[in-house]
């Protein structure tokens, strides 16, 4: 039982030291390592120089480096890295830059010169293994006591290792951690083009005879007489405590109205997403099977009448007919009425569907003419296996981008519709406060929806993963 015991100690120690070398090797996760888990690094850091200085590994070291180096070693992986390299991207079809390349080929050869060292260090030294700083620390991570000790200094370290050991986490992570970049420079520039805007809120909200008292007094309420840094710190930091304060129109709070405006505008989008989906998908299929008929043509025709037809002008027509001439449907939304709910999703939803559409034809059509749909046909199996075993899934990633862009397009660009429709929605509050300009209700809905576009392409890539093996396959090797 001891035995096991300590074998398991052991391989985890090596686990630990694995992962640890592994990020220190990544620019931005060795930052992140460092700084998370300094108290538990400055004492690794202490006696892995100790530890050096007894066995006299340092001199070895750089003398087997320098060796290296004159016997053309480095070049020689730099030119194995740089050739494997390109037949990986060969094999997937993909492109790179040659600086990428040639970035990637170095760190890959940099990393197997330096196990060279270690490994040429480990044989000299009879097989004891040569000392690193991540094998110093993955020693000290086998001891209980040592483990015990560092666990509240480093949680956040030891948090940060286990999320990149997990291909999947790291996956979602990163992209969770980019979404709070997008947040940021969203925050930043909307800000910035308010602050450098020309209209004056004072004047627009007190009126034309404010005097300069009132119009000092009103900037002093709401902290306009700042400077820059001083509004835009306040800014970003409501926007992360879910305070942005009050609106210059009407005293109400930000938050308070944003999370009765934006629900409204997210149902009817969702919606609308749905249903045209679960019509566009057919109709491409339908057309991809059935190319060059006079079906797909008819169907592509309609597809396109969507694509061109304006949301303004559309919604007009439905409201004079259904509405005015008919009187089938109510000319203006009401949430307690979902049948107010029928032109404002149609008319969102016809370019997505059209785009959609188009999108799937296209998609099915390319894969449908790949090497391996070709070889399934050979072996017998029918169109319908074909088509739904084969073909739909890898034809899916093009079409679930264009789902994720027309999301954001409609979420972010429903105030005509909401207008046309009068719907108190998002957009329509966005709009109505951009000509004050009403600070803090323009940021907040801007950057709330922008935090909800984010939101939905990150699970766009991660369906992405769920999606293609080849980027899982990507995912476990980075």
């Amino acid at each position: 039982m001891s035995g096991d015991m300590t074998a398991t100690g052991t391989r985890s120690a090596g686990r630990l030291a694995e992962i640890y070398s592994k990020m220190l090797l990544h620019p931005a996760y060795r930052y992140l390592l460092l700084l998370l888990g300094a108290p538990v690094n400055a004492v690794v850091f202490f006696i892995y120089l100790y530890r050096r200085k007894l066995s006299g590994q340092s001199g070895r070291r750089r003398e087997l480096e320098r060796r290296l180096q004159e016997t053309g070693e480095y070049e020689r992986l730099l030119e194995e890295a740089r050739d494997q390299l390109m037949r990986k991207h060969r094999f997937f079809g993909q492109t790179a830059s040659p600086e990428k390349l040639e970035r990637e080929a170095g760190q890959i050869a940099r990393e197997r010169l330096q196990d060279r060292i270690v490994s040429e260090l480990e044989r000299q030294q009879g097989g004891r293994g040569g000392i690193t700083y991540a094998s110093t620390f993955g020693e000290l991570a086998g001891n209980p006591l040592f483990l015990g000790l560092s666990l509240i200094p480093g949680i956040l370290m030891y948090l940060l290792m286990t999320i990149y050991s997990n291909p999947y986490l790291k996956y979602i992570a990163e992209r969770l951690l980019m979404t709070v970049f997008v947040i940021f420079g969203v925050a930043f520039l909307v800000f910035t083009i308010l602050y450098i805007s020309p209209m004056n809120p004072a004047a627009n909200i007190i009126g034309e005879t404010a005097t300069a008292e009132q119009i000092a007094a009103f900037n002093k309420l709401y902290g306009l007489d700042q400077p820059y840094l001083v509004q835009l710190w306040d800014t970003i930091k409501g926007i992360f405590t879910f305070d942005l304060g009050r609106s210059f129109q009407g005293n109400e709070e930000v938050t308070v109205a944003i999370a009765n405006k934006f629900p409204v505008t997210m149902t009817l989008t969702a919606i609308a997403t749905l249903i045209s989906v679960l019509i566009a998908l057919p109709v491409g299929i339908i057309s991809a099977t059935k190319s060059n008929s006079f079906l797909d043509y008819t169907l592509m025709f309609i597809a396109l009448l969507g694509l061109s037809i304006p949301n303004f002008w559309q919604g007009l027509i439905f409201i004079l007919t259904f509405a005015i001439k008919l009187h089938w449907l109510p000319a203006t939304f009401n949430p307690a009425n979902w049948l107010s709910m029928i032109m404002p999703v149609v008319v969102l939803g016809t370019g997505l569907t059209a785009a959609v559409a188009r999108m799937t034809r296209s998609s099915i059509l390319e894969v449908i003419h790949e090497d391996y749909i070709i070889t399934a046909r050979a072996k017998g199996l029918s169109s319908r296996q074909v088509l739904w075993r084969h073909a739909m899934g890898n034809a899916l990633i093009p079409i679930v981008t264009v789902v994720g862009l027309q999301f954001g397009g409609m979420l972010g660009g429903a105030a005509v519709t909401e207008k046309v429709f009068n719907i108190n929605g998002i957009g329509s509050y966005i709009v109505d406060k951009q000509f004050i300009p009403d600070i803090p209700g323009i940021m907040g809905g801007v950057v709330y929806t922008a935090i909800a576009i984010s939101l939905v392409n990150m699970v766009i890539d991660i369906f992405y993963a769920l999606a293609d093996p080849r980027i899982r396959s990507k995912m476990r090797q980075y």
